[in-house]
């Protein structure tokens, strides 16, 4: 795909996969359907007419050039599914975002995941069990993933800069701004402190009842599991858990006051066997499987003795992977990889977890 219709489908914000599907389909390619975009093509796509009217003139209005420039002022990039970065966790869902806007750390997304969210109207209780979890998930390796919103999603935001960890906040709106404007400067902290911010809408795109429900679907995706800390009957965080369920991810609820109605929904998912019961961090790290590294005081940069070395370190995580596993991120010999995780769990950088998977130490 030409880096100009790249730009330009982004920021007409009208493409879902099986819109980008039926366009490939149709044209061949998005080069040659953006050549022929017209209204009858729209229609054909099942663009309503107010959308057909705004397309064609955000169509008409647009220059990519000057666009492209003012994502570079921003410190902003953008890229499509058929970009190998896109993040592999969002290719397998039921409807990938066809475009991602970001700033910060892409390489987050290849990270194991951990989806910790809940209501905007955070209980003194809520943000206890969220001060007290996040820390234990960041220590053992794991990235967090939230809204931005207030409440439980700002919480997860600061508890997981405070430990020193890194998040990733998806947002319901083009990343020409923070909703709401009082996060803005958390959003610079999380980007400062080598975190991401992530959006599939157009620069300019303004929150809306529709956004932030379909924004759920990537903190859902990009997540080994969701965690409902605090939700209510009608809480977006029921519509985040439905999703990872959907995607064949585990989710987990904290248990509340059963006469609290800001937990009628955690509590739901947990009657209805929608949702396992948990209680701490470790509970949950447990059922995943992750694998807490010892505390270590020394850089494991220092450590290194070959590039092949640094490599395969940086491409461990707590979550056990098998040789197999490790190749589909870097390319080396069978036998040389073998050879190298010897040397590394020699020097107390990893360790062997049983069945030939490995764990970053």
């Amino acid at each position: 795909m030409q880096r100009s219709t790249l730009l330009t489908f982004s920021w007409l914000n009208i493409l879902s996969k099986e819109r980008y599907n039926a366009l490939c389909t149709h044209f061949g390619s998005l080069d040659k359907a953006l050549s022929e975009l017209d209204e009858a093509v729209l229609k054909e796509l099942g663009c309503r007419n107010d959308t057909i009217l705004r397309t064609l003139n955000r169509l008409e209005e647009f220059d990519p050039a000057a666009y492209e420039k003012e994502l570079t002022k921003r410190g902003l990039a953008v890229l499509s599914l058929e970009d190998e970065q896109y993040p592999r966790a969002l290719r397998h869902i039921g409807d990938p975002p066809v475009f991602l806007m970001y700033r910060g750390d892409l390489s987050l997304t290849e990270q194991p995941c951990l989806a910790i969210v809940g209501t905007r109207e955070m209980s003194s209780y809520g943000k206890r069990v969220t001060q007290t979890m996040v820390p234990d998930v960041v220590r053992a390796g794991m990235i967090t993933v939230s809204g931005l919103a207030y409440g439980i999603d700002r919480e997860v935001a600061e508890e997981t800069l405070h430990a020193e960890g890194k998040t990733i906040a998806v947002l319901g709106h083009g990343l020409a701004m923070i909703h709401p404007r009082q996060h803005a400067q958390l959003a610079e902290d999380i980007v400062e402190q080598g975190g991401l911010l992530l959006s599939e809408y157009a620069l300019d795109e303004q929150p809306n009842q529709y956004t932030f429900p379909a924004r759920n679907r990537i903190i859902a995706g990009l997540s080994l599991a969701t965690v409902v800390i605090e939700a209510g009957k009608q809480s977006g965080s029921l519509i985040t858990a439905d999703l990872a369920l959907e995607y064949g991810r585990d989710v987990f609820a904290v248990p509340g006051d059963i006469f609290d109605p800001t937990f009628e929904g955690s509590h739901a998912l947990i009657a209805g066997s929608r949702a396992k019961l948990v209680t701490s961090a470790q509970d949950i790290l447990r059922e995943l499987g992750v694998v807490a590294p010892e505390t270590r005081t020394k850089d494991p940069d220092a450590a290194f003795d070959s590039m092949e070395e640094e490599l395969l370190y940086h491409a461990l995580t707590t979550m056990p992977q098998s040789p197999d596993d490790l190749s589909t991120k870097i390319k080396l010999d069978a036998a040389i990889m073998s050879a190298t995780l010897t040397v590394l769990e020699l020097k107390g950088l990893v360790k062997n977890v049983g069945g030939g998977r490995w764990v970053k130490n």
